[in-house]
C-alpha cells in the first residue's frame, strides 16, 4: 500500500493540505478535537473533489448517451455478420468512427476520476491509522485519535476488540451501532442509484446485454460495500457515505433534466416540459431548445413520447420548429401524422353548401306572380337548338293526331258491328 501511496503522491499531498485547511476551519467553530470539525472536514474535502470531478462525469454521461444510441445499430451488425468476426468488427470500428464515439470514451472519465478517490481514500486511512501523511504531522494526528463521531473514534472498525476501542475512549457497542448504520445506509444509497438508473433512464425497447450488466451490478455493490464496510475506520466510512449520497443525488438530476431517449424519466420530463410550454410558449435556454431540435430532426424515427409531445403541442395549436423554437401552428409547422413529419398547409375556406329542404317546406313556400315580361329561368335557358326542333314536334305531333283520328274511327265502326244485342256470328256450315 505504502509503495501504490508514494506512486500517487502528487494527488496524496494536495489532498492533505486541503484536509487540514478545512479542519482549521471547522477547529476554530467547534474546537480542533472535536468530531463535528474532523467530520465536517472530510465531508467538505469529497464534496469539493466531487465538485472538481464534475466536467469529467458529463463527459462520462454524453459518452455513455452516445453509446447508448448506437446499441440498435450494433445488434443490427451482430445479427447481420453472426458467422463472420472480422467483419462484425471492422463494421463496429466503422459505426464508433461514423459516430464519433468508441466504448472507451466511457470508461475513459472513470479512470481519470480513479487516482483522486485513491488518493482521498489513503489519506482518510492513514488518519484512522495513526500515520502521518502529507501536510498531517503528529499533532494532528494525536487530535484525530481523540475525535468522536456520534460516539464512536474516528480510528474505530467494526471488527476492533473491545481493548483497542476502549484505548480510544468508546465502546465496543456504540462503535457497533455506528459503524453498522454507516454500512447499511452506504450500501442502500448505492442499490438506490443503480436501481434509478435502470428502472427510469434506460430505454426499455431495446435489450442489450449493457442492461444485463447493469441489473447484476445493482445487486452486487451493495454486498460488496457491506461485506468490505466492516474492515473500514470510521472516517473512511464518512468519505463513503457521503460519496454514494453525492452520488445518488448527482444521478438524481441527471436524469430529471438530461434523460434517456426512449426512458420512463424522458416521459415524464417531456410531459412536464409540455405543460409548461403549454402555458408559456417560449423556450428558455439553449439545451431545451436543443432538445425540440432534436426531436424535429429524428422525423419518423421519434420514439412513442416524443410523438406524444408533438400531438400535444398540436392539440393545444402550437408547434416545433426546425430552428428548435415553439409558436402558433402555420403553414410551414411540423406536425405529427402517423409518425411521419409534414408540414401542414394553411386552411382553405371551405365553400357553404346550400341548405336542402323538405317536400312539405318546398310546398310551403308561396308563389311569387310573375311581372309581365319577366322570363323564368327554364324559358331564358331554352338554346338555338331546342327551337330549331320545335317545327319537327308540331308537325310530327299533326300527323300523330291524323293517324289517331282514323284509328278512333276503326274502333267506334268495330265496337258497333260487334256490339249488336244478342247476335252471335254463324257458323260457316250453317249459312
Amino acid at each position: 500500500m505504502d509503495t501504490i501511496a508514494s506512486l500517487f503522491s502528487f494527488i496524496t499531498t494536495p489532498v492533505s493540505w486541503v484536509i487540514v485547511q478545512f479542519h482549521k476551519l471547522y477547529g476554530a467553530i467547534f474546537g480542533d478535537d472535536t468530531g463535528w470539525a474532523w467530520g465536517l472536514s472530510i465531508v467538505s474535502l469529497v464534496i469539493l473533489i466531487r465538485i472538481c470531478l464534475i466536467p469529467l462525469f458529463v463527459k462520462q454521461i454524453k459518452a455513455t448517451r452516445a453509446m447508448q444510441t448506437l446499441q440498435p445499430e450494433m445488434k443490427k451488425i451482430q445479427e447481420r455478420y453472426k458467422n463472420d468476426k472480422q467483419r462484425q468488427s471492422e463494421e463496429m470500428m466503422k459505426l464508433y468512427k461514423d459516430a464519433g464515439t468508441n466504448p472507451l470514451a466511457s470508461c475513459l472519465p472513470i479512470l481519470l476520476q480513479s487516482p483522486f478517490f485513491f488518493a482521498l481514500y489513503h489519506v482518510l486511512n492513514s488518519i484512522a491509522s495513526n500515520k502521518t501523511i502529507g501536510f498531517i504531522d503528529e499533532a494532528l494526528l494525536a487530535s484525530a485519535q481523540k475525535a468522536h463521531i456520534v460516539g464512536a473514534p474516528l480510528a474505530a472498525k467494526f471488527t476492533d476488540n473491545a481493548d483497542k476501542i476502549e484505548a480510544l475512549g468508546s465502546t465496543t457497542t456504540n462503535v457497533h451501532i455506528v459503524t453498522a448504520v454507516m454500512i447499511v445506509l452506504m450500501s442502500a444509497s448505492q442499490f438506490f442509484t443503480q436501481r434509478q438508473l435502470m428502472t427510469k433512464n434506460v430505454d426499455t425497447t431495446v435489450k442489450t446485454p449493457f442492461m444485463q450488466q447493469q441489473k447484476m451490478l445493482m445487486y452486487v455493490f451493495p454486498i460488496m460495500f457491506a461485506v468490505f464496510g466492516i474492515n473500514f475506520p470510521v472516517g473512511v466510512l464518512v468519505y463513503w457515505l457521503t460519496t454514494n449520497m453525492w452520488t445518488m443525488g448527482q444521478q438524481m438530476y441527471v436524469i430529471r433534466q438530461n434523460p434517456t431517449p426512449g426512458s420512463k424519466a424522458q416521459a415524464a420530463f417531456l410531459e412536464r416540459f409540455l405543460k409548461r410550454i403549454t402555458m408559456n410558449p417560449k423556450v428558455r435556454n439553449k439545451r431545451e431548445r436543443n432538445l425540440v431540435k432534436a426531436i424535429v430532426a429524428k422525423g419518423r424515427d421519434r420514439n412513442e413520447y416524443e410523438r406524444k409531445f408533438i400531438n400535444g403541442l398540436t392539440k393545444a395549436g402550437l408547434a416545433a420548429q426546425a430552428d428548435g423554437s415553439i409558436g402558433p401552428k402555420s403553414g410551414t409547422a411540423v406536425v405529427e401524422e402517423d409518425g411521419e413529419p409534414v408540414e401542414e398547409a394553411p386552411a382553405q375556406p371551405r365553400r357553404q353548401q346550400p341548405k336542402r329542404q323538405s317536400k312539405s317546406q318546398r310546398q310551403a313556400q308561396p308563389t311569387t306572380p310573375q311581372r309581365p315580361g319577366q322570363r323564368t329561368r327554364a324559358s331564358s335557358g331554352r338554346t338555338a337548338g331546342e327551337s330549331t326542333t320545335s317545327l319537327e314536334k308540331s308537325q310530327g305531333g299533326s300527323e300523330d293526331k291524323s293517324s289517331g283520328r282514323q284509328a278512333g274511327k276503326s274502333g267506334s265502326t268495330g265496337q258497333a258491328k260487334s256490339g249488336r244485342k244478342g247476335q252471335k256470328p254463324k257458323h260457316p256450315s250453317k249459312k
